[in-house]
């Protein structure tokens, strides 16, 4: 009896050291950004240690921004301002807080909107003046940061910025800009976004794509020109795609992925004609899996069923309080059928 005792006690002690030695020595302890051990993240100055992101601004630089100690100090982070971002991952929701400052805004409020006209700039030139300038991408990078905090799963990074931008308000700037003499309605910077907690669909779309194309995907601007009406476009397998290579993703408010025949905040309610594709990064792709494409179609059908029939049946009803739940969808009552 006791020498069977003492050999289950043996075997246990040698697995929880096989255990132990397991996780020193061969567990994955790569990032979730997907930064390999012992180098630098493509943001400044943070260095992957053993799974984990550290600020080395000794090891890894600051880029465009001072260094102080290992931190990264910018020029823009004055008059700072605590904003809060929700977002719903699979019925669960879940919050970023994160700081954004007032000089930044100020400053990309200044810059002008238009391109040299002599050089005959095309759309794709525009977005990327937008969404690659220098001084906002140095600090909307520790947001991109923060969402890769909460996991190392791709997909849900993806799904946690998508609803993430979904969920800021929709709204117009009181601002106007000028082209020339000529005053016109301001578009807002991505950041200018965040700092004023509401945007409307291009300016939330440019926010979206920024999110995306640096966690890794293959990103699109959607134009629908007869509605005046811009989304984005995330890559995804061709059989699931409904533009070009790319899904169709709603930036105005909660929406399943796919979903072009939702309802849209402002003056849109349906979109009928077909997107100009602008493609604004190559890069990842979703998988053929995901349960969106099945829950988009589902939710297509029941809106159709309920245009049609003017009604909804017990089941579908179920069917979308689920949808709701699962994604943050508005109440049933909200939608204008």
């Amino acid at each position: 009896m006791r020498k069977g005792v003492i050999i289950g006690l043996s075997l246990i002690f040698v697995l929880i050291l096989s255990i132990v030695f397991y996780f020193l020595f061969f567990a994955d302890k790569t990032c979730n950004d997907g930064t390999p051990p012992d180098e630098c993240s493509k943001i400044n100055p943070y260095f992957c240690s053993k799974g984990t992101l550290t600020e080395k601004a000794s090891i890894c630089g600051c880029g465009l921004m001072e260094t102080d100690a290992d931190k990264c100090v910018s020029f823009f982070q004055e008059e700072p301002k605590n904003i809060t971002l929700n977002y719903v991952l699979r019925g669960k929701k879940g919050k970023i807080d994160f700081v954004v400052y007032k000089r930044l805004a100020d400053y990309l409020s200044e810059i002008p909107r238009y391109l040299n006209a002599n050089e005959n700039p095309t759309a794709l030139d525009f977005k990327l003046k937008v969404i690659n300038q220098e001084e906002q991408r140095e600090l909307l990078l520790p947001l991109v940061m923060e969402i890769e905090k909460i996991t190392r799963d791709k997909t849900d990074q993806a799904r946690i910025a998508i609803s993430l931008v979904q969920n800021i308000p929709f709204g117009i700037s009181t601002k106007t800009g000028k082209f020339g003499n000529v005053a016109m309605e301001y578009q807002r910077y991505p950041y200018e976004v965040l700092y004023d907690m509401k945007g409307i669909c291009s300016e939330k779309s440019e926010l979206m794509i920024f999110l995306l194309r640096e966690i890794g995907y293959g990103t699109s601007s959607l134009y629908y020109n007869l509605e005046n009406h811009e989304a984005v476009g995330i890559k995804c397998p061709s059989e699931r795609a409904n533009a070009g290579e790319f899904c169709f993703i709603e930036t105005t408010g909660p929406s399943i992925i796919t979903d072009d025949r939702t309802d849209y905040f402002g003056t849109v309610r349906e979109l009928t004609s077909s997107p100009k594709v602008t493609k604004i990064s190559d890069g990842i792709s979703l998988g053929r899996n995901l349960y969106e494409y099945r829950n988009a179609k589902n939710l297509i059908g029941i809106r159709d069923d309920i245009r049609k029939n003017e009604k909804i049946n017990p089941f579908q009803y179920l069917q979308f309080k689920n949808l709701k739940r699962k994604y943050g969808l508005l109440d049933f009552s909200e939608y204008t059928f």
